[in-house]
């Protein structure tokens, strides 16, 4: 039987959506070859699960990824979901990053684009993918406003920004969630930033809560194309250290006859009611056993011996590479 998916409310001005919610970055190919219709087939079958929360990027293979929801929803229904974009990344056409770009100009031509290739006529949550080191935060969140009062868009978000950006932007429009890492291995939010989103009324989407696979997947190394390659916490001994940090999670699933990604998403959803986990899946079998987190209630034992083991910084190697983590605006906090 499918569990009830549950509601949780992004942010004090934003909307009501699943308190799951499916990322789609994987359908296109950033970790490996992705199957089109078995793609299709896991957002046809989270939005029947009552999953309605759909994020994307214009950039993930270049449109690609928004083609194929625009796809899937042509069969689905439009108002049957809520579609967090986001925007900014720059590539050339042989995949090479160019930095960002957030000009107001720049992001309502991008938004122009994006509307097309999804087939619809207004995205629900607009963000920039990173902070524009060019472009004053304030610039770029009052465009997306303008964009709000003209009815493209339905509401505001950032994504890896840090405290100070977050209260810069909210002062110029309501932000209706961060979009960032949080996970078990990644708990660098908890210093700073997550407080400063409860104190603004800003909710947290949390993307790789599974840590990109780390985390009860079955890695055996990088296939064709697949972006861990590079990451480091997929390097030799990083993977080593990290692996075995997982040891406790994996006697846990054990006892409770679960499994280990099913823990993981659980232990996010625990964290508070103004955090919704993204679901990084593009098989249908993997959205299936995340679904069943649901139903994991952790009590306040299992609670803390997961907090012990799995302390702020006790992973080994960064979640992006050098050169990346330069780009992210939340990692000053």
């Amino acid at each position: 039987m499918a569990e009830p998916i549950g509601r949780r409310r992004l942010g004090r001005h934003g909307p009501e959506s699943s308190a799951l919610g499916l990322g789609c970055m994987a359908m296109s190919g950033v970790y490996g070859p992705a199957d089109r219709a078995e793609s299709l087939a896991t957002l046809h079958e989270a939005v029947d699960a009552g999953i309605d929360l759909i994020d994307t990027g214009d950039f993930y293979a270049m449109g690609h990824n928004e083609m194929l929801i625009g796809e899937a929803l042509r069969s689905i229904g439009r108002e049957r979901v809520q579609l967090s974009l986001k925007f900014g990344a720059q590539r050339d056409p042989a995949g090479a990053w160019l930095g960002f770009d957030a000009r107001p100009a720049a992001l309502k031509t991008a938004l122009a684009y994006s509307l097309q290739r999804l087939g619809t006529d207004h995205v629900d949550i607009y963000r920039p993918a990173r902070l524009d080191p060019q472009v004053p935060i304030e610039d770029t969140v009052g465009a997306i406003a303008d964009l709000v009062r003209a009815g493209w868009v339905r509401h505001v978000g950032l994504s890896e920004v840090g405290s100070e950006t977050l209260r810069r932007a909210a002062a110029v429009h309501p932000i209706c969630d961060l979009q960032i890492e949080y996970s078990l291995l990644s708990r660098d939010i908890e210093a700073s930033i997550l407080p400063t989103c409860r104190e603004l009324g800003i909710a947290v989407t949390a993307y790789g809560v599974l840590s990109r696979g780390l985390i009860g997947g079955a890695w055996s190394g990088p296939g064709p194309g697949d972006w861990r390659a590079a990451a480091p916490r997929f390097a030799d001994a990083n993977l080593a250290h990290n692996q075995r940090l997982l040891q406790p999670l994996h006697e846990l699933a054990a006892q409770r006859g679960a499994s280990v990604a099913q823990l993981a998403l659980a232990w996010v959803l625990s964290r508070g009611e103004d955090i919704v986990p993204l679901l990084g899946s593009s098989r249908r079998v993997t959205l299936r056993d995340a679904l069943q987190a649901l139903r994991l209630q952790l009590d306040e034992a299992e609670l803390r011996g997961l907090d012990a083991a799995f302390a702020p910084g006790v992973a080994a190697g960064g979640r992006y590479a050098p050169a990346q983590l330069a780009h992210l605006d939340s990692a000053r906090g």
